[in-house]
């Protein structure tokens, strides 16, 4: 219920309930958000309608909303197309807006790229910055639009101006890979940073990248920890993983290999490959946990099933040995062969050594040398040590 002290509430009350369709779309934005009255989404769902039924456009694209959130409402996304397309023809950029976000996702209506442009581009145009990035993003993706990176760049700098969190992370992605725009990684900076302060974690993470690799910056693993930590602690994935890296390193930050494995557990429980793989190791290792090598191969084994390279080349070398399941020189072959061929020296090296002792394979010195010599380009040691003594 309203608040009976405030007089300007009960004015606002008396006004909905004699018809008056603003004030059935301020009680109805009053009990949605929880503004002088007990937060109810069914109670304000009841005033946006009454509302919209008398073309309130507002209202109209609010109840549209709650429709698709199930908020105070049944779920339902003809329902919701229904009233934000009613809003959206009056000319409400947000309606025009969300209606574009259904034609792309296919929610309530049939797909549509090209229908999606259409009413991002008339929200865009009335300076709506969501729309704007949104725009951007077909530009730069080429759907529903030919392809266009310049276009893409205008629109995403109109949304970045206007403080659009997306539309400053995709104008930084467009500097640091020089499309659209000559590639500027200080550029990029500045417009991470700006999300970034934010509390974007995606702009955290990006911006901590930059200050590892000296993009833009000067190299500064301090201030990556930093801006990666605040992004790990959102629970963005990579982030913990990169800071896992800064730990198992000493990096930035005081070298602590438990606190490492905490930070790869983080990322690989969020099905993060290269975390899978580095829990894995730790577990393998013993570092920073007690050794477990039955848990280190159930983590190579996920990582090795989204063919991350490190997890395929430790799960072959756990079935090699028969560290933490039954040896299989065969299994152990195929997995160091498919790290093998996604570049990895050491799996190429560990192949070599398989051909040449004909162990999960057939015995073969050209295939050996084949993989030794590919391994030995990048610089193995092991393997060029193995090319020389069987050119003996």
């Amino acid at each position: 219920m309203v608040n009976d002290n405030n007089a300007e509430l009960r004015a606002c009350e008396e006004a909905a309930e004699a018809g008056d369709a603003e004030a059935q779309f301020l009680l109805g934005t009053m009990y949605d958000q929880g503004g002088g009255v007990d937060q109810d989404y069914a109670e304000a769902a009841k005033w946006y309608r009454l509302a919209a039924e008398q073309g309130h456009a507002p209202a109209q694209n609010n109840l549209g909303s709650m429709h698709v959130n199930g908020r105070g409402v049944n779920q339902d996304y003809a329902e919701a197309l229904k009233w934000m397309r009613r809003a959206a023809d009056q000319g409400v950029a947000v309606a025009q807006n969300n209606l574009g976000q259904a034609y792309r996702a296919g929610e309530g209506v049939a797909q549509d790229d090209a229908e999606a442009v259409k009413w991002y581009r008339l929200a865009a145009e009335q300076g709506h910055a969501p729309a704007q990035s949104n725009l951007g993003f077909l530009y730069q993706a080429g759907r529903g639009v030919a392809q266009d990176d310049a276009e893409a760049v205008k629109w995403y700098r109109l949304a970045a101006e206007q403080g659009d969190v997306t539309g400053q992370i995709n104008l930084g992605f467009m500097y640091t890979e020089g499309r659209g725009v000559a590639q500027d990684d200080a550029e990029a900076v500045k417009w991470f940073r700006l999300a970034a302060q934010q509390g974007d974690a995606v702009a955290q993470h990006n911006l901590g990248a930059m200050y590892t690799e000296a993009q833009g910056v000067d190299q500064d693993y301090a201030e990556a920890a930093k801006w990666y930590r605040l992004a790990a602690e959102q629970g963005e994935a990579e982030a913990q993983f990169r800071l896992g890296i800064r730990y198992s390193e000493g990096r930035g930050v005081e070298q602590n290999v438990a606190e490492a494995t905490r930070w790869f557990r983080l990322a690989a429980e969020q099905g993060h490959p290269a975390g899978q793989a580095a829990v894995g190791s730790h577990f393998y290792q013993g570092i920073g946990v007690d050794k477990n090598e039955a848990e280190a191969v159930r983590w190579f084994r996920l990582a090795a099933e989204q063919a991350d390279i490190v997890g395929l080349n430790n799960l072959a070398d756990a079935y090699e040995t028969g560290r933490g399941l039954d040896r299989d020189d065969v299994k152990a072959a195929e997995l160091y062969r498919q790290a093998a061929e996604l570049g990895l020296a050491s799996a190429q090296k560990s192949l070599g050594n398989m051909y040449a002792e004909g162990r999960g394979v057939p015995k073969d010195d050209e295939q050996a040398r084949l993989w030794w010599r590919l391994a030995a380009e990048q610089g193995n040691t092991e393997a060029l040590e193995n090319l020389a003594t069987l050119e003996k």
